[in-house]
């Protein structure tokens, strides 16, 4: 299995989400989250004055799937949440070597 992590920009959200569900990825764990890569920020102003903005608001996503699926996964993520823009995120899978289904004990891939 892998867990696929997602950092994205907040308002491509939505559209990774869709893209999920369109292509029968039951479910995913969704966090906000700051920080920044190569951009380092970005400068506002707010009435005349300049405002050094050192972390940019994303989104963190995670999906826990069958590993025959992460390479489809990492790819419709990817399409999803592109804008071409910089500071458009990453996305990383790992393996991961046991899930539990709390409820009934289910473990591995009948866990998913």
């Amino acid at each position: 299995m892998k867990l696929i992590t997602a950092i994205v920009q907040t308002e491509k959200l939505e559209d990774v989400q869709r893209a999920l569900i369109k292509n029968g990825i039951p479910g995913m764990t969704m966090t906000e989250v700051y920080g920044h890569g190569r951009q380092r920020g970005h400068v506002e102003v707010y009435r005349g004055a300049e405002f050094t903005i050192d972390f940019i608001q994303k989104v963190r996503i995670e999906v826990l799937v069958k590993d025959a699926d992460a390479e489809r996964v990492i790819a419709m993520m990817v399409d999803a949440a592109r804008t071409g823009e910089v500071g458009d995120g990453k996305v990383w899978a790992i393996d991961v070597d046991t899930v539990v289904r709390v409820r009934t004990g289910d473990r591995d891939d009948a866990a998913l």
